[in-house]
């Protein structure tokens, strides 16, 4: 087994919507700069993903200096939305969470309600140290988190989606699989670790940063989502149903609290020091 490394990087400015992939990101309290700062809310200002909106996985969001988004889906024009200005808050929810966040512009607004025929609004996380706390089952005083399911950064490894990969093969669904990673939308990548080595950590270190472990992720229907093409299977929720429960959840992955702060790079060794 090779050393373990960070393979890659995925920033989701918008929440629910295609990101990219830097070579480096820096590592905030919250989560990696800029990701997931942005989330798209309903009429009855609870969030929109791609659980009742397969769609929003053809869309994406391209983060601009200063915070901003350029955001384009099939069939539209692009459209490029500023931070918007301190102005009055509004309450949204964000799961079981009430957070408060300030509205874009009307003309955001208007983008994304044309693109999912609905009522829509794009909101923003002006202040991510002080609108969403974390968990506090699982979280130290003071500790947030932004627009993401729920912890700072959700880490991946490779080996495990082989191992997962197999076990799609050998199952009902075999036609569905190889699954790419995409489907689980993480934040890091790791290669170089045994499959399901992720379930015993209790701290690591990416580069010169330190990362303690909340808990392994529980995933949802959003998984069994072709990125590419926004068409749903039984897979990968089958396979880890029968695999991979943990209590009344389905994991693959594992989330991560910030301890330090710092920036990391895709190659920078990773870790484990508990």
């Amino acid at each position: 087994m090779s050393q373990p490394a960070l393979s890659s990087i995925h920033v989701h400015p918008l929440k629910a919507v295609r990101g990219h992939a830097p070579r480096e990101a820096v590592v905030e309290p919250w989560g990696l700069a800029g990701d997931r700062r942005w989330v798209l809310v309903g009429a009855d200002d609870k969030i929109v993903t791609q659980r009742p909106h397969p769609r929003l996985a053809l869309a994406a969001a391209e983060q601009l200096p200063g915070g901003g988004v350029r955001v384009s889906a099939p069939g539209t024009d692009a459209l490029t939305v500023a931070v918007p200005e301190p102005r009055e808050t509004t309450t949204i929810e964000v799961w079981s969470d009430k957070v408060e966040a300030v509205p874009a512009d009307r003309a955001a607004h208007a983008w994304w309600s044309a693109y999912l025929d609905t009522e829509i609004r794009l909101m923003h996380l002006d202040d991510p140290a002080a609108r969403r706390p974390i968990d506090p089952d699982y979280a130290r005083p003071g500790e947030t988190v932004s627009f993401a399911d729920g912890y700072p950064l959700l880490l991946t490894t490779l080996s495990s989606l082989d191992a997962l990969n197999s076990l799609i093969a050998q199952g009902d669904h075999a036609d569905e699989g190889p699954l790419p990673m995409n489907r689980f939308r993480p934040n890091v990548v790791v290669s170089g670790t045994p499959p399901w080595a992720e379930d015993d950590w209790s701290r690591i270190a990416i580069g010169d940063v330190t990362f303690r472990i909340a808990k392994k992720s529980g995933r949802c229907v959003v998984t069994t989502t072709n990125q590419q093409t926004a068409e749903r299977g039984k897979e990968p929720l089958r396979t880890l149903a029968r695999h991979r429960r943990f209590g009344d959840q389905l994991c693959f992955g594992t989330n991560l609290v910030p301890e330090s702060t710092g920036t990391v790079r895709v190659g920078d060794p990773l870790t484990i020091l508990e």
